[in-house]
C-alpha cells in the first residue's frame, strides 16, 4: 500500500491538533464562565445576607417579622429572582417571614444551616436552577431563626446555554479555517522540498553541476541542503574520476593491442622465415605480458579497494620483508650501479604478501627513476606511535603540483614516462590501497633534482 503524501499527513495532523486545542479552549471557556457566574451569585447572596444580618440582630424582634418590615423589603426589592425566608427553630419551624417568589417549603426545610454562611445549589420541580444561602441568626430579643436567601439562576444558565450554543455553531467554521491554515502552512513549509525535487530531477551523470540553494532555508533544511550538496560534489568527483579512469584505461589498452595488431598485420603481408615468425611471436608475448600485468593490477585494485575488504593480519617483521624485496631487485640495482642500504627494525600487523608488494612497487620506482650510482636508503623507524618504512632515492624529483595526484590510477608525471619504462601507472595506486587495507597511509616528499622519499606508515603494534 502506497503511503499517504507527507503534505496530507502533516495537514491532517496539524488540523487535528488545532481542532483538539479549539475544543479544549471552548470547554475551558464554558467552565470558566460557569465558575464566574456561580462566584458572582454567591458573592451577591453573601452581601445581601450581611445586610439581613445587620437588620435582624440589631433592629428587629420576632414580633416585628409578622408585619411589613421595611429594611428587609429593601433587600429583595427590585430583584425578582430573590426569595427570603426566615424560619423559627422553635415549635413547628413555621416561617416568620417570606419575601419574594414562593418556593417549595419542603425543599427549604431540607437545607441545612449553621452559624456560618453556607450555600446549597438545587433544583425545583420545574427544573429551575436555584442557589440558597443559609445561616442561623439571633434576633434582637434572642430568638434563634434560620435565614434562607435564594436566588433563581435561570438567567445565568440561559446565558451559559446561549454561549455554549454559539460556540457549537462557531466550531465547524473554526475547524475549517484551521484546516485551511494548516494546509497553507504545510504547503509553505514543503516549498523548499519541491525546490529540492526540481534540482534532483535535473541531476544526471552528465549534469552533476546543479546544487541546492542553502540560503533562505530553515536550519534543518539548510543542513539537509548542505549534506546533499556535499553528496553531489562527491558524485561529481567520482563520475569525473571514473570518466578519466575509463579514458586512461582505454588508452593503456589501446597501445599494446595496437602494437599486437600492427605487428601481426606486418608479419602476414608476405611469407617469412621461421626466425621472423618467432621474433613476431616473442614481441607479441611481450605486449600480452604487459596486458596481463595491467589486468592483474586492476583486479587486485578492485579487490583491495572494496570498503568491506578484510585480510588476516599477522605479525610481520619488516626488516626481513625489506631484505627479501631487496634481493629480488638486486640485479636491477647493480645494472645502474645503485646500492640498496637497509637500516632499522620493526614489527607490524599485516598481510605479508601485500606488504611485500607495496615495498616492491616503491623500490621498483626508486630504481627506475633514481640517478645511476646513487644509493637507495630503506629505513625502518618508530615515530609518533607509528612504524615508518621509508624508501629514499636521489633523482630528478617530482614537482609539487604532481604530488597530490601520484596515487591516482594511471596518473603519470610525464607523458608516457612510465609506459616507455614498462610501468602500468597503477603501482602507487596499489600501494595506497594496500595501506588503506592495513589501516595505514602512504606519504611522499620530493625535491626537484634531489631526494624523493616514499613512506609507508603502519600502526605500531609493540605498544
Amino acid at each position: 500500500m502506497k503511503p499517504a503524501r507527507l503534505s496530507l499527513r502533516l495537514g491532517l495532523s496539524v488540523s487535528l491538533m488545532g481542532a483538539a486545542l479549539v475544543l479544549l479552549l471552548a470547554c475551558l471557556a464554558v467552565f470558566a464562565l460557569d465558575h464566574e457566574l456561580d462566584s458572582r451569585a454567591r458573592k451577591h447572596l453573601a452581601n445581601k445576607m450581611a445586610q439581613i444580618e445587620h437588620s435582624l440582630t440589631i433592629d428587629l424582634k420576632a414580633a416585628d417579622l409578622r408585619t411589613p418590615v421595611h429594611p428587609l423589603l429593601d433587600v429583595v426589592m427590585g430583584h425578582d429572582n430573590l426569595s427570603l425566608s426566615v424560619i423559627a427553630l422553635t415549635g413547628r419551624h413555621s416561617a416568620l417571614l417570606t419575601l419574594g417568589p414562593a418556593l417549595e417549603a419542603s425543599a427549604l426545610l431540607q437545607i441545612e444551616s449553621g452559624p456560618q454562611l453556607s450555600f446549597s445549589p438545587w433544583r425545583d420541580q420545574e427544573g429551575e436552577h436555584l442557589l440558597t444561602a443559609s445561616r442561623l441568626m439571633r434576633l434582637q430579643d434572642g430568638t434563634l431563626v434560620r435565614v434562607l436567601l435564594t436566588v433563581n439562576r435561570a438567567d445565568d444558565h440561559a446565558l451559559l446555554q446561549a454561549y455554549l450554543g454559539s460556540t457549537l455553531w462557531a466550531l465547524p467554521l473554526l475547524l475549517v479555517l484551521i484546516g485551511l491554515g494548516a494546509w497553507k502552512l504545510v504547503q509553505c513549509g514543503l516549498l523548499p522540498l519541491r525546490r529540492f525535487r526540481r534540482v534532483a530531477e535535473q541531476v544526471s551523470a552528465q549534469t552533476l553541476s546543479h546544487r541546492l540553494p542553502e540560503t533562505g532555508l530553515p536550519q534543518e533544511l539548510g543542513d539537509l541542503a548542505g549534506g546533499i550538496n556535499i553528496m553531489l560534489d562527491r558524485l561529481d568527483d567520482g563520475v569525473q574520476r571514473l570518466s578519466q579512469f575509463s579514458d586512461d584505461l582505454a588508452h593503456e589498452l589501446r597501445t599494446p593491442i595496437g602494437n599486437l595488431m600492427g605487428k601481426a598485420q606486418v608479419t602476414l603481408t608476405r611469407e617469412r622465415s621461421n626466425d621472423e615468425y618467432r621474433e613476431a611471436l616473442e614481441n607479441s608475448i611481450e605486449e600480452l605480458t604487459r596486458l596481463n600485468r595491467i589486468i592483474n593490477d586492476m583486479l587486485f585494485l578492485a579487490q583491495v579497494s572494496q570498503p568491506q575488504t578484510q585480510v588476516p593480519l599477522k605479525p610481520v617483521v619488516l626488516a626481513d620483508e625489506v631484505q627479501r624485496v631487496c634481493e629480488l631487485f638486486e640485479c636491477n640495482a647493480e645494472q645502474k650501479g645503485i646500492a640498496l642500504r637497509v637500516q632499522g627494525w620493526g614489527t607490524v600487523l599485516g598481510e605479508r604478501l601485500m606488504v611485500q608488494r607495496a615495498l616492491s612497487n616503491l623500490l621498483s620506482n626508486a630504481i627506475r627513476h633514481g640517478y645511476e650510482g646513487q644509493p637507495i636508503d630503506i629505513a625502518i623507524e618508530r615515530r609518533d606511535g607509528s612504524v615508518w618504512v621509508s624508501v629514499e632515492n636521489r633523482g630528478p624529483g617530482i614537482a609539487q603540483a604532481h604530488l597530490p595526484h601520484l596515487f591516482e590510477r594511471f596518473y603519470r608525471v610525464g607523458s608516457g614516462r612510465s609506459r616507455l619504462e614498462g610501468g602500468t601507472g597503477l603501482g602507487l595506486a596499489i600501494v595506497r590501497s594496500i595501506m588503506q587495507v592495513h589501516g595505514g597511509r602512504v606519504e611522499v616528499h620530493s625535491e626537484l633534482q634531489g631526494v624523493t622519499r616514499f613512506s609507508l606508515v603502519f600502526a605500531d603494534t609493540t605498544e
